[in-house]
């Protein structure tokens, strides 16, 4: 993922646009069935379940925190039936064993942070995925929360398979994000976009496809993506938001899910960030 252009978050801010408001969130399996979406998913953190995910430590992006495995510095706490994703100040610089698809390794930093996949553990094509979820304190600099789906045949870190060899975002190794905080517009939006391949390695369009939306997001929202026909649809609590015609077909392979928080600049932070997730699933249409 890339910065959102702040101009474009500074004309969506200006523009005062309204969002979809939140009825109390009802179970998961519950909406499947007055929906025609059924769960062939769904992890609802009671624990951290190594049958769904797998930390995953790289350096994308040039962030400058260091993802950091099995919960080292609590920056994934799983608890009271959430998970919470955390990027913590640890005051000193240490080394960090994050490395990019190039095999470079990420340079020492003070900053530690959680990122979670379902990479080779819950992969599907098309279907819908939601996460329900919550970011405190939003608009913070740096800031950088993010909900999102990868094609599973991507060839960053950790390649665990022979045919994780598709560089970013040809087909097999796409990327839709559902869900994309950048503090630096300020508070309370995020982006939805899918990634517009240009046809070679590293040649991603991040803006033709892209919705700035408003929502609370200190409180808890469900957010969305799904295939339906040959478009492709977000929605904010079950609310359609922003849809792409004819980008289905484009978007066909088989995705895995990803979590995480990053800090994008090296501006000091005044209290830890955290992004709480209640529980993520993927349905299909029956």
């Amino acid at each position: 993922m890339k910065n959102i252009l702040f101009i474009t978050i500074l004309a969506f801010l200006a523009s005062g646009c309204s969002q979809p408001t939140s009825e109390k969130s009802v179970v998961p399996d519950q909406v499947a069935d007055v929906s025609g979406w059924h769960a062939n998913f769904i992890d609802e953190f009671d624990t951290f379940n190594p049958e769904n995910w797998q930390d995953q430590p790289i350096w994308v992006n040039n962030e400058h925190h260091c993802y950091v495995r099995d919960n080292e510095f609590g920056t994934r706490e799983v608890s009271n039936g959430s998970i919470k994703l955390k990027v913590i100040d640890i005051g000193e610089k240490r080394s960090c064993d994050n490395f990019n698809k190039y095999g470079e390794q990420h340079p020492d930093t003070q900053y530690v942070a959680g990122r979670i996949a379902s990479k080779n553990l819950k992969e599907f094509v098309k279907g819908k995925w939601t996460a329900r979820l919550k970011v405190e304190n939003s608009g913070q600099s740096g800031m950088f929360p993010a909900w999102w789906l990868l094609g599973a045949r991507n060839n960053e870190p950790p390649v665990q398979e022979p045919d994780e060899n598709i560089c970013w975002p040809m087909v097999g190794s796409g990327e839709i994000d559902i869900f994309e905080h950048h503090g630096d517009g300020g508070p309370d939006h995020y982006a939805a976009r899918a990634i517009k391949s240009n046809g070679e390695c590293d040649g991603g369009d991040w803006q033709s496809l892209m919705l700035v939306q408003a929502a609370q997001l200190n409180e808890f929202q469900e957010y969305s993506v799904e295939w339906v026909g040959d478009d492709v649809i977000f929605r904010l609590n079950e609310m359609e938001v922003y849809r792409l015609p004819n980008e289905a077909a484009k978007l066909s392979e088989p995705f895995f899910a990803i979590l995480n928080f990053a800090k994008i600049n090296d501006s000091p932070m005044t209290q830890n960030w955290t992004m709480e997730v209640d529980w993520v699933k993927h349905e299909v249409w029956k």
